[in-house]
């Protein structure tokens, strides 16, 4: 598949990249900054490019099977980001007519799993409180998504980590794992690219988790 991945430079982003280009994909990769991509591969395109400027994406879009996105705050102080940058690929896919979108979002913004335990439910509380700018900031990128024409996909993880990925997770669609607490940024990327095709998953919020 032809694949453009946003957010390249991140976790979540260089994995997806990582993967799709060991996985055979041909991938462009869109960067404000070339030097902190570290992936490499003989299918690989980076493109520099102001990503709050439609006009700017749409070459990027134009023709691909699917757009990816590990665009995200890193602080609380960047809360608006991701909203503001994926409202700009929306507008380029729209004029490019390229439909399919999977976009990095989280745990907290999909339903309560049943069952859930109270120490579980007492951490997200503190966690929402914590990062309610950022988690805002995810609930107006999902209100676009909605309203847009778009074959999105918004995937929920809860807490990301560093570590090796196994391959093995939970997935919920609709819906969110229970007990779900972590899951590896490389498991993330994995669970986007195995949704590219999965037409269960379209406009959708997916929770992952182990």
């Amino acid at each position: 598949m032809k694949l453009t991945v946003f957010g390249a430079t991140g976790g979540i982003g260089q994995e997806i990249v990582h993967q799709a280009l060991a996985s055979g994909h041909e991938v462009t990769a869109v960067v404000r900054d070339p030097a902190r991509l570290t992936v490499t591969g003989s299918r690989l395109t980076v493109q520099r490019a102001d990503l709050s400027d439609p006009e700017a994406l749409r070459g990027a879009v134009a023709g691909r099977d699917a757009v990816l996105s590990g665009l995200g705050a890193r602080t609380r102080a960047d809360a608006g980001v991701t909203a503001r940058l994926t409202r700009s690929v929306l507008a380029a896919m729209e004029a490019e007519k390229t439909r399919r979108l999977l976009v990095v979002s989280a745990a907290p913004l999909g339903p309560v799993p049943d069952g859930q335990a109270l120490v579980d439910k007492a951490v997200l509380a503190i966690i929402n409180n914590v990062l309610k700018d950022i988690y805002a900031d995810l609930r107006v990128m999902e209100s676009d998504l909605a309203a847009s024409s778009a074959d999105w996909t918004s995937v929920r993880p809860p807490k990301l980590t560093n570590k090796p990925g196994t391959g093995r997770y939970r997935k919920v669609v609709g819906g969110t794992p229970s007990r779900g607490r972590s899951l590896a940024r490389s498991d993330v990327a994995h669970a986007m690219l195995a949704m590219i095709d999965d037409p269960a998953t379209v406009r959708q919020g997916v929770g992952v988790a182990y």
